[in-house]
């Protein structure tokens, strides 16, 4: 429905700001994640963990990055569950992420 291969949540919702109810257009990166806070209105902090090489030391080193995203009415995340989020246009000033699923 989206454009994605994620599935559509159960449950009905009618926020403007949702990518499956709404009329909120997602495009470009497409990414999972584990939720660390949930305490927001309709935002939730998802923490992604990778793995970024060294070039001089020919090695790789563990890091991570939060980001905020916009949670829709129609999805349930809590703290410790893992989502996928997409981007989307600006939200806020912090906000350019979405979540399509919880996993």
């Amino acid at each position: 429905m989206i454009g994605i291969d994620v599935k559509e949540p159960k449950k009905n919702c009618n926020n403007e700001k949702c990518p499956f109810h709404g009329n909120l257009p997602v495009r470009g990166k497409l990414m999972e994640g584990i939720v660390v806070s949930d305490k927001m209105h309709n935002t939730i902090v998802v923490k992604k963990d990778f793995m970024k090489k060294l070039d001089k030391f020919e090695r790789f080193e563990k890091r991570s990055m939060k980001i905020s995203a916009h949670i829709p009415d129609c999805m349930a995340a809590k703290t410790g569950d893992t989502v996928k989020i997409m981007e989307c246009r600006p939200l806020s000033k912090t906000k350019q992420f979405v979540v399509v699923e919880v996993i």
